[in-house]
């Protein structure tokens, strides 16, 4: 799929896409080609730009997860976005499929996470004053389930912290289908897992008018709602 069909929103200030499971949002140690420097190739051949094309990573999605990622096309955009995110003015809502059900159908999630850097990977703690433990807090709703028995949760996430999502679903019981590294029974076949960045809805960093964007839901088995 080509930057131009990934487009869920676009003005002068930002872009937004519908990132697909396994890119990355900005450069790490594979060297693989990340979505911001496909996005400044894309906006400087389509738009005819001479020089540098600036393009801002506002917020980072993990290589297997899918769905809305946004970025600034002005570093003035980009630094009201940042604010906006470090204030907690950036509502971010994930779909997530899991196999068990979860233990009530609306929940509240507060955990201390702490990350261990050896095996990227970040782990539940009940000792608040462990060196690294952050605070991670989120909403769930369970909002359908399917024919195979998996259940389809709809997150809002309050903080941003290292794979908060699949960390504190894990310790809850429900890891993500296909999250192996959160105790997953096996894999998805195209390396992903099922999380989905699936709604954004913030104030504009220059028109001060409330934005939502939405990346459909890509699972259709689960067609019908509790």
């Amino acid at each position: 799929m080509s930057i131009a069909e990934q487009i869920l929103y676009e003005d002068n200030h930002l872009i937004a896409l519908n990132k697909l499971p396994g890119q990355i949002v900005q450069g790490d140690k594979t060297g693989d080609t990340p979505l911001v420097e496909e996005i400044k190739a894309f906006l400087k051949m389509r738009d005819n730009k001479p020089g540098n094309v600036f393009c801002g990573v506002i917020h980072r999605l993990d290589r297997p997860v899918s769905g809305v990622v946004i970025f600034a096309k002005t570093s003035k955009a980009l630094s009201r976005m940042t604010s906006l995110v470090l204030h907690r003015q950036f509502q971010k809502t994930y779909l997530a499929v899991v196999k068990n059900r979860p233990p009530f159908e609306e929940g509240h999630l507060e955990d201390y996470l702490f990350r261990v850097e050896k095996s990227n990977k970040s782990f539940v703690t009940s000792d608040p004053e462990k060196p690294g433990a952050k605070l991670a807090v989120l909403d769930y709703r369970l909002k359908a389930v399917s024919s195979g028995g998996y259940h389809l949760l709809e997150v809002d996430l309050h903080t941003g912290r290292h794979h908060q999502i699949r960390c504190q679903l894990a310790n809850m019981g429900c890891p993500i289908k296909g999250d192996l590294k959160y105790g997953a029974s096996r894999s998805n076949p195209d390396g992903s897992i099922s999380l989905h960045s699936y709604r954004l809805v913030f104030e504009h960093p220059v028109r001060h008018e409330q934005v939502t964007i939405t990346a459909p839901s890509p699972w259709t088995y689960f067609n019908t709602e509790l």
